[in-house]
């Protein structure tokens, strides 16, 4: 996750500075998505959005650490997180949920006849 106010150019020397470092370290680029700007759950840094960038590779795990600590000290990463695709999974986001079905109107409750004259007769 990228500052939101870096310019598009810093944001691409960002994104080639990482796919350099895991094509020089014999890794393979699967690919970059960019899910653009989204609102945070909370501020960071004051912040209260994001640029979000997903980006898939195959490499080694000490290519993962070199890259973490090369992210970790870059200004305008707000966040980063790596994890392990399961073998044979897409390498993108999740597929969005299908929208539930419609349902139809809830009937209104039907109440007893029972007990409906007054005790006080």
């Amino acid at each position: 996750m990228l500052d939101p106010e870096l310019p598009e150019q810093r944001q691409e020397e960002i994104i080639t500075r990482a796919r350099d470092l895991v094509s020089t370290a014999g890794g393979r680029w699967v690919g970059h998505d960019v899910w653009g700007r989204r609102r945070l759950a909370y501020e960071i840094a004051h912040k209260p959005e994001g640029t979000y960038h997903l980006l898939n590779f195959d490499a080694e795990p000490e290519t993962l650490e070199e890259l973490s600590r090369i992210l970790r000290i870059t200004d305008g990463v707000m966040r980063h997180l790596a994890v392990r695709r399961i073998e044979g999974g897409s390498p993108g986001p999740p597929p969005e949920p299908e929208p539930e079905p419609e349902h139809e109107a809830v009937p209104e409750p039907a109440y007893a006849d029972a007990n409906t004259s007054s005790q006080e007769e």
